[in-house]
Order: structure tokens, then C-alpha cells, then sequence
């Protein structure tokens, strides 16, 4: 499920998201791995909550310089906070 009114538009966006999924703060079960990808049909850019199997569970609109430059904040994981 993609939120159309959710669009993560910033790279602090993003890191927030993505440490609300690692600390389960969306209360999403069985969330596996977070990956950006583009959806099929349109080519827009959002970022995907996927589960044991790799079906989407959550996403989120991201612009395209998210999705850009969002890819190693995505395969490293958000900065833990000091």
C-alpha cells in the first residue's frame, strides 16, 4: 500500500521514516527490509516496507532526488542517534 498524500521530499525525511521502521513505530508485522524502487506502471520513485516473501507492505512517494541519493542511507540504515 503506497500513501498518495505521504512524499518524502528530503533525506532527513527519509532517515526518519526509515528509523520509525527499524524501531516498529508504524506497527507494521513482519517487515523485512526497506528497499527504493519505481512503481511499474508510472515510473515514480517510493520507497518500500517489504516482508519475508518481498511483497510490499507499506510505501512511501519519494522525489527524485531521494531516490537518488537516498541509496546508500536505504542499504546502510539510518545514522543512530549519539
Amino acid at each position: 500500500m503506497i500513501d498518495d498524500k505521504e512524499l518524502i521530499s528530503t533525506l532527513d525525511e527519509l532517515e526518519a521514516f526509515l528509523r520509525l521502521v527499524e524501531t516498529g513505530g508504524l506497527g507494521l508485522n513482519n517487515a523485512a527490509g526497506v528497499a527504493l524502487a519505481t512503481n511499474n506502471s508510472n515510473g515514480r520513485p517510493f520507497v518500500a516496507v517489504l516482508d519475508d516473501n518481498h511483497q510490499l507492505i507499506l510505501g512511501r512517494w519519494v522525489t527524485q532526488e531521494v531516490f537518488d541519493n537516498g541509496k546508500e542511507l536505504v542499504r546502510q540504515g539510518p545514522n543512530k542517534a549519539h
